[in-house]
């Protein structure tokens, strides 16, 4: 009978130990994930200039880029072009808060006033494409 018993308890012991080595896991897991997410700045204020970088970034992590392409290049098949030159900042806002077509509005909610300003100043710090005459490949 005492066998039975110190099987159990060494059971119980080996379940601590699991239980013990799945919640180290699950915290560095937890931990691990926090880091690599991406770290979102606080959008600027009205008053304030608008962040390039930080608009580049909520770009990247709201979902623009999937259809308009990382360097808002657009795609005939997804969403246009929206740089370089975009539309006017006020228009861009009109048109993201109440789009026509496919794409998803974008309610102050889920983006501010502030932080469209800065996708916006990111769409306009992008470059000009070279021209393709320029690119040897192509020609």
């Amino acid at each position: 009978m005492r066998t039975l018993s110190t099987n159990s308890a060494s059971r119980q012991q080996s379940h601590r130990v699991v239980l013990c080595a799945m919640a180290v896991l699950v915290v560095a897991a937890c931990i691990a994930a926090s880091q690599a997410r991406p770290q979102i700045k606080p959008a600027a204020s009205d008053t304030a200039k608008a962040n390039v970088e930080n608009g580049k970034l909520l770009f990247t992590s709201s979902g623009c880029y999937e259809c308009h392409g990382r360097q808002a290049q657009g795609s005939r098949y997804s969403g246009p072009r929206l740089a370089p030159d975009p539309i006017s900042l006020p228009s861009f806002r009109e048109y993201v808060r109440a789009p026509k077509g496919q794409m998803p509005p974008y309610t102050a909610k889920v983006l501010t006033d502030a932080e469209l300003a800065d996708i916006h100043a990111f769409l306009e710090s992008l470059p000009v494409p070279p021209a393709a005459k320029s690119i040897p490949l192509l020609n």
